[in-house]
């Protein structure tokens, strides 16, 4: 054969390979109201930027009649791309080829491309729409799962791992995701479980769609497996962009600069969005748009343990995470789900060089027998450990509450936060005072001829004496208490003195944290 026959040839192969599971199967995905993993791909990319690579892999299964079918890629299509003009790496599994399932030579493509990721230090995304494993492959299919389950745990920490959940993800196939640092979900498109429906009425008789098992919005709201929520494919993309616009491609870098915005103060204005009463409640994301370039903020984990408030934004263009009390939801406490929440943002921060904010305002740990016995202790313990652990630069600024182990865990100098500001509306103290008032003073309340009244003035003179920041900032506790309308000034320059902050921690292969 010629050159040109031989090219002819190529293309040819290309071309049917390229169509994946064929028509038939491309229009049933479409009626799904689904996109293919071609165009999921060409969805999430910077335009003509995609390089595929192992289009021509095929299975090399031999039982249950197997060595009779040909499967295009093996359902599974990987590659390189730019996102924003940044390298990626980057996988979709093709649900239109044998449900996407993976078998080994699927999974050995994926473990491909993850090597590819860490060796040459840039992001990884995967796009799960997959069946499962290949039954007819056996032990290959969950030997795949395995080398994928090692490679992201290998990886994390070292580069940034996102995944896609765009169709089912089910049995085994979950556990990348989990091990992975950020989990997008779409309504209605999304499912994930360990045991879908059939399973569990075939063993516990009970009845439940796989919606209502897994779907986007349990995901995101109820377990927490999800990081982001969309209520389309495109929206989902135009996130995963936004969230790599404030992240670095690895651990040796930092995130790129962007040009310097000011906030919308006439949207968001401290004197209007912080109440007079210390017993009123506010959305702290409001004080955090008064406060970050272009009144900008990218919220993780918006749905789930909404208690707390974690997320991206800018402050004089360089990109910080904030961990914030939310007033709003159980008046801020921590609890079993927000001390999660906090605690695995905390270490993605400071796995990738990303300064922590970090906004106080809580009366401390839910208290109750259902959070005692969910262990919110060992979850408590997890905030205290990352913030403890973490030497990114820490900068901590109390609003208004801070009593008890809240004022400590909230990443107090205790923690080593590198700078705590506090507005003269703070209040550390070992609990509220009404409480301490109630038991400090109990004796005399008890013994006083109008109770209420001695109460009221005890509670006064408690909040008088410590319900404020001066003591705390007496002892060096505090750094600076500051005017609420200059908090932007003092997180920039914070974070400009720390941005060459160097410490170190002793010497050991690892830390035990209270998993």
């Amino acid at each position: 054969m010629s050159l040109k026959q031989k090219t002819l040839d190529l293309k040819k192969r290309m071309q049917g390979a390229i169509q994946g599971g064929g028509a038939k199967a491309i229009e049933k995905q479409t009626a799904m109201g689904k996109m293919t993993a071609r165009e999921r791909i060409i969805a999430l990319l910077d335009p003509n930027s995609f390089q595929e690579y192992d289009l021509f892999v095929e299975h090399s299964a031999k039982d249950f009649d197997m060595d009779k079918k040909h499967l295009p890629g093996d359902g599974v299509i990987t590659g390189t791309g730019n996102m924003n003009g940044y390298p990626v790496c980057v996988f979709a599994q093709d649900f239109t080829v044998a449900g996407g399932s993976l078998g080994f030579m699927h999974a050995s493509k994926i473990t491909k491309i993850m090597d590819h990721a860490m060796k040459l230090k840039i992001p990884l995304i995967g796009i799960n729409d997959s069946g499962g494993a290949r039954i007819q492959e056996g032990v290959n299919s969950l030997a795949g799962y395995g080398e994928i389950f090692f490679r992201n745990t290998i990886a994390s920490g070292v580069i940034p791992q996102i995944s896609v959940i765009l169709g089912p993800c089910a049995g085994g196939a979950v556990y990348s995701p989990a091990l992975t640092d950020f989990v997008f979900v779409v309504d209605k498109i999304s499912k994930m479980f360990i045991t879908g429906p059939e399973v569990i009425k075939t063993v516990l008789g009970e009845e439940i769609s796989m919606e209502a098992l897994g779907g986007a919005r349990v995901q995101s709201e109820i377990t927490g497996n999800a990081h982001f929520f969309a209520e389309s494919e495109d929206e989902c993309f135009e996130q995963i962009k936004k969230l790599a616009s404030f992240i670095p491609w690895n651990n040796t870098k930092k995130a790129e600069p962007f040009p310097v915005k000011k906030p919308n103060t006439k949207l968001y204005k401290i004197d209007n969005i912080f109440p007079q009463e210390s017993n009123q409640p506010y959305d702290i994301r409001n004080i955090i748009k008064s406060i970050v370039d272009d009144s900008d903020f990218f919220e993780v984990h918006e749905l789930f343990a909404q208690n707390i408030v974690v997320g991206f934004a800018r402050i004089s263009g360089q990109t910080v995470g904030f961990v914030a009390n939310q007033p709003l939801v159980l008046a801020g406490v921590l609890d079993v789900d927000s001390s999660d929440k906090a605690a695995r943002f905390i270490r993605f921060c400071d796995a990738f060089n990303i300064p922590l904010v970090t906004l106080v305002d809580l009366p401390g740990y839910l208290p109750g027998v259902d959070q005692e016995h969910a262990g919110v202790i060992r979850h408590g313990a997890k905030v205290l450990y990352a913030y403890s652990e973490a030497t990114v630069p820490k900068i901590t600024l109390i609003l208004r509450k801070a009593y008890g182990g809240g004022y400590i865990a909230m990443c107090s100098r205790h923690l080593r936060a590198d700078f705590v500001f506090a507005w003269p509306t703070a209040e550390i103290a070992v609990m509220g005072p009404e409480g301490a008032a109630n038991i400090i003073f109990r004796a005399e309340i008890a013994g006083a001829e109008n109770p209420d009244e001695t109460r009221k003035q005890k509670v006064k003179e408690y909040k008088k004496k410590f319900a404020n920041p001066y003591v705390a900032a007496a002892y060096g506790f505090v750094d600076a208490v500051i005017d609420p309308l200059e908090t932007r000034r003092f997180l920039i320059h914070a974070i400009e003195v720390s941005s060459h902050k160097e410490e170190t921690r002793p010497f050991k292969k690892h830390g035990i944290p209270p998993f």
